[in-house]
């Protein structure tokens, strides 16, 4: 009899929630950030149609081996074979950032795509064209002939702070847009700790899967604070810390392309330099470890103009505390060339400040490239002077002298060249000059041995001519 009571108990506490549910208020948009916090269908009903779906496609030529796959010949014949087109595939997202078309995602979602087509959550589809992508950055500014776009407008990711509420929206493992929620986890995020060697990240715990690359990081105001670009993870699923390119950056890139150009232009430090850690604190001197010791400085640094020296301490850029090189160059890039930047550091333990041109990185001495002829002994390999808009193109080390290569050519390739090797000789010829290249190879010939040097190290390529 008891449990008779209890039963019938229970099914009039739930009758008397349905006739309650049925005399409440109809729903209604959240009026308040209190009230956003409790649902987020609101917030995502605005923001969703500005963040697209990207289909990438990319034609390569694959070298088909007969002897692929053979522990032996396979390496020894790597070249021989015939080449046959291959269709590579991306899938990702991408975030409509103004009216009239212009779209952001990854590099590595579009960067070297030959096709690529822009799906809207309304399922309206338009071919897209790369007006500005950059592997560094891992950005790229895409445009769509349209007009009338939904988009996203940018929050200064400076003012965003950990703690807050954030969405991630995008379109993981191809089945369609979908959000995930989360907060910001960390800011400053550079280097090792985010598994790429350059950057400047936000730091998320909203899942990021496969596919969400591209789209966009929003808080509860539905502004733009980041474009999601990775995840750390030891499972290879969203069970792990996820990363965004914050919007300054996104905004310097959609500068920069309205502008019209074509290549992401960032200042130039002409500066190495590394993180002060506990060690480096104490021998410095320093209360506590902050900033970035400058190692070198190329002669025509704007930062040497500026009055500073080696060993300096750069602690803060454009009123912001800086900790890494990433940060810095993150610091000065948002600024934009042609325009000057504050900077406070160390010198000798004293704070003091300067004001830092942000400039390109200088085409001196001129850089006069060749490509060797159809005559020539390595035909299509492209040499270089190195300067610093050089070394800056083919990430060289900020010391580097001499000629590079900027493209081995085929036949460079074969004998076992790469972009970026500094070419020290030919035979007992001393490389200093792009055209000395022609003429050592020819007194070499037939039996060649170049002396080079690649990411520090010293090799010897011999073949015969």
């Amino acid at each position: 009899m008891g449990v008779t009571r209890r039963i019938l108990t229970v099914l009039a506490v739930v009758l008397a929630g349905f006739a309650a549910a049925e005399t409440s208020d109809a729903p209604r948009v959240p009026t308040s950030a209190a009230e956003i916090s409790l649902s987020f269908a609101p917030l995502v009903k605005e923001a969703a149609p500005a963040v697209v779906n990207i289909y990438a496609r990319r034609v390569v030529q694959a070298r088909r081996s007969p002897f692929e796959g053979d522990p032996f010949f396979g390496g020894l014949f790597r070249d021989f074979g015939t080449t046959r087109p291959r269709v590579q595939n991306s899938l990702g997202s991408g975030v409509i950032v103004s009216s009239d078309g212009y779209v952001v995602s990854n590099y590595h979602v579009v960067g070297q795509a030959d096709d690529i087509r822009v799906v809207l959550n309304d399922r309206r589809e338009y071919q897209a064209r790369v007006l500005i992508g950059d592997e560094d950055s891992d950005l790229a500014i895409l445009k769509v002939d349209a007009e009338d776009m939904p988009f996203l407008e940018f929050r200064d990711s400076d003012t965003v702070e950990v703690g807050e509420l954030v969405l991630a929206i995008g379109n993981p493992f191809g089945v369609g847009q979908t959000v995930s929620s989360g907060i910001v986890s960390g800011l400053a995020r550079s280097g090792a700790a985010t598994g790429s060697a350059r950057g400047y990240f936000i730091q998320t715990d909203a899942p990021i899967n496969p596919g969400n690359s591209g789209g966009a990081l929003i808080d509860i105001a539905g502004r733009m604070i980041g474009i999601n670009t990775s995840i750390l993870t030891r499972s290879g699923g969203s069970n792990g810390i996820g990363f965004a390119i914050p919007a300054a950056l996104v905004a310097q890139f959609l500068e920069q392309a309205r502008d019209g150009k074509t290549v992401f232009e960032r200042p130039w430090a002409g500066a190495t330099g590394q993180p002060v850690d506990a060690d480096l604190s104490d021998g410095l001197g320093l209360s506590r470890p902050e900033g970035v010791i400058l190692t070198a400085l190329h002669p025509a640094s704007p930062l040497s103009a500026a009055g500073m020296t080696v060993g300096d301490v750069v602690v803060e850029v454009a009123g912001q505390p800086v900790n890494t090189p990433a940060e810095m160059v993150f610091r000065m890039s948002v600024r934009g060339l042609g325009k000057t930047v504050d900077m406070g550091y160390l010198h000798e333990g004293a704070l003091k400040r300067a004001t830092v041109a942000l400039i390109a990185p200088p085409d001196d001495p001129p850089r006069d490239a060749r490509v060797l002829g159809e005559r020539e002994v390595l035909t299509g390999l492209e040499v270089a002077r190195i300067n610093p808009a050089v070394s800056a193109d083919l990430n060289l080390p900020l010391t580097a002298e001499g000629v590079v290569v900027v493209d081995p050519g085929p036949l460079g390739r074969r004998v076992g060249l790469q972009t970026g090797d500094i070419l020290r000789g030919i035979g007992r010829i001393a490389i200093t000059h792009p055209d000395d290249i022609g003429p050592a190879l020819r007194r070499a010939a037939p039996s060649i041995a170049i002396q080079a040097e690649r990411r520090g190290q010293r090799l010897i390529l011999r073949f015969r001519a």
